[in-house]
């Protein structure tokens, strides 16, 4: 018996890193999932993001463990496709119980030389996409009457502020909001809403020379081991960052019956990160 048997999965940013950890995890305790991507640049992102070939990819590792996977491109920042998506997937798979708001992209610039056009791509996607995953998923499981859980993929960047990322920083609070008052009026339906604010995460996002010289700026072109040392001195736990699949534990566990009263809650996965002094 899977912890998330009989459970249907709606899974956003799912052809690779978090989103494909996410979807392993769940297919690994018993959900079926419904995956979707971008596949496509966003301009200003200083990193390639996710394509077609990763998200068959993600698909067959899923069915791989023998549960059933439907997988689409869709823009989180196109509810209409978000909406199609899920209503497909659903009655394909007999329905949605659980939602994992995870899109996310990052870019960086002094608040000062943060153009519109970098402002906007991040806000759309990192706080409209997330609205508008919200939108598309709860009608359904409201209708189910079954319940169901959602879960938010904050940051840390959702609890503090980092330097020259307002526009980050910005979207990753935003969301906070969303959940406590998702939390408050789908609580009649038994619909829980929680969010999870990982620190530093091991995937592209992090993993690639942008973010490095965001970091070290006096440094050309910085290693990852020299990254790692900075970042490690952030932290209580001597490590510079997590795993992908320490954020997915986390989101089985808001997903199981194991959580069934946990709801409001923000969650930190950060080794320490917002305790260390």
């Amino acid at each position: 018996m899977g912890r998330l048997d009989g459970k249907v999965a709606f899974i956003t940013g799912a052809a690779r890193g978090q989103g494909r950890s996410h979807a392993i995890r769940m297919a690994e305790e018993g959900a079926d999932i419904i995956a979707v991507d971008i596949c496509e640049e966003i301009e200003t992102v200083p990193y390639e993001l996710g394509t077609w070939e990763e998200l068959e990819e993600t698909a067959a590792a899923v069915e791989g463990l023998g549960r059933r996977v439907v997988i689409d491109r869709a823009d989180v920042r196109d509810r209409a496709a978000l909406e199609d998506v899920a209503a497909r997937g659903a009655a394909e798979l007999g329905g949605i119980s659980a939602a994992v708001t995870n899109a996310g992209v990052w870019s960086t610039a002094p608040f000062v030389e943060l153009d519109d056009q970098k402002y906007h791509e991040v806000i759309d996607v990192q706080m409209h996409g997330t609205f508008n995953t919200c939108k598309a998923v709860v009608p359904l499981m409201i209708e189910q009457e079954k319940g169901g859980s959602i879960v938010i993929i904050s940051s840390t960047a959702g609890l503090k502020g980092y330097y020259n990322q307002a526009h980050y920083n910005m979207a990753k609070h935003a969301v906070i909001g969303l959940m406590r008052t998702l939390c408050n009026e789908l609580a009649p339906h038994f619909i829980r809403v929680n969010s999870i604010h990982p620190s530093s995460v091991i995937t592209r996002m992090i993993d690639n020379p942008a973010i490095r010289s965001a970091f070290f700026p006096e440094v050309e072109n910085p290693t990852q081991e020299e990254m790692a040392e900075s970042v490690a001195s952030y932290n209580a736990l001597p490590i510079p960052w997590i795993e992908p699949v320490d954020v997915s534990n986390a989101v089985v566990y808001l997903t199981s019956d194991e959580s069934r009263y946990v709801t409001g809650v923000r969650l930190p996965i950060d080794a320490g990160f917002m305790e260390n002094v």
